[in-house]
């Protein structure tokens, strides 16, 4: 172990620490040094910020697809109206944001990404006081942007029942990195080889996924999501919704779509179940705590908020180009 480790040794090690995961890293922007960076091993966060030690920051992940990010308008509303609830005061604007997203990809040398936006109290000491950080942090990082769910796995998602605690009010609907809770489910459902893990609240209604909305089918084709009270308001969601209320009502496909308390209970009789996320699109659940959703196929209802949603995202009111 080195006892005097300075800037020469971290410059070799810079360059010798080459992990196969850094291809996936494009650039990185940080108002710590205000530039931007395509070194992997700089693409770092310091440890006295608050987000480091306290959890106490916000994110954002959205995707770029040709130079052009889809629903921006949506997670910067959400970024802000996070940052207004942990009363973490902002000073970069929509459009300041919108021109450090183009600069980062240009940076990475890609049109197709994924979008990180972080934003933090920022760093300035090692308490949980956030009066001690003279001024707040963002990142926004450029990564490599994974295909949708059901091109790898057509067949649909396998699905489980989470025994992690819920977050409730506040800490459920602002995007904080407070994400231990996520992190514990998805932990349970790869050790459990499904998919996802589904969380309920303490009384009993469904809620989401480690980083992803979820839905049902009723019998009597009624979509329905949790309310919004105790989940976070995925953007991907609320598009889909809009999309189902404007082109599968009137169509017939579906008899309605609802923000509902939904029991476990209810769950077994659903006739089809859906994911909703910025990575997986629409997904389809086949099999639901060991068990067939429907036929255990793909249903007719997926397909039709499937083909919407990836027609939305080509749509030029959608779109917001950025390089």
């Amino acid at each position: 172990m080195k006892t005097d480790f300075g800037t020469k040794d971290f410059a070799a090690f810079c360059r010798e620490h080459r992990p196969g995961y850094h291809a996936d890293y494009y650039a990185m922007y940080s108002s710590w040094w205000d530039g931007i960076t395509t070194e992997p091993n700089l693409m770092v966060v310091p440890v006295d910020d608050h987000m480091v030690h306290r959890g106490d920051g916000l994110f954002e992940t959205f995707k770029c697809v040709d130079g052009a990010v889809y629903n921006l308008e949506a997670h910067l509303a959400r970024l802000e109206n996070g940052a207004k609830a942990i009363a973490l005061q902002m000073p970069w604007s929509r459009g300041d944001i919108r021109r450090i997203i183009g600069e980062v990809l240009k940076a990475g040398g890609r049109r197709d990404a994924l979008i990180r936006i972080f934003v933090s109290r920022g760093p300035g000491g090692h308490s949980a006081n956030p009066y001690e950080c003279p001024e707040p942090l963002l990142m926004v990082l450029a990564i490599r942007l994974p295909p949708p769910f059901m091109a790898s796995h057509p067949d649909g998602a396998r699905v489980g029942l989470s025994a992690v605690p819920n977050k409730e009010g506040m800490f459920a609907q602002v995007k904080s990195v407070n994400y231990l809770p996520n992190v514990l489910m998805k932990k349970q459902a790869v050790d459990a080889g499904v998919d996802f893990m589904l969380g309920f609240d303490k009384d009993g209604h469904m809620t989401e996924l480690p980083t992803e909305n979820f839905g049902i089918v009723t019998t009597e084709r009624v979509l329905k999501v949790p309310r919004p009270d105790h989940i976070l308001a995925g953007t991907t969601m609320g598009r889909v919704l809009a999309l189902a209320r404007d082109h599968l009502v009137p169509a017939g496909v579906l008899a309605g779509v609802e923000e509902a308390d939904v029991p476990r209970a209810e769950l077994e009789t659903a006739a089809e179940m859906l994911v909703f996320g910025t990575s997986p699109h629409v997904t389809a659940v086949t099999e639901f705590a060991g068990r067939p959703v429907g036929d255990g196929k793909p249903g007719p209802v997926w397909r039709e908020l499937s083909r919407l949603f990836e027609a939305d995202l080509k749509n030029p009111a959608m779109l917001t180009p950025v390089v």
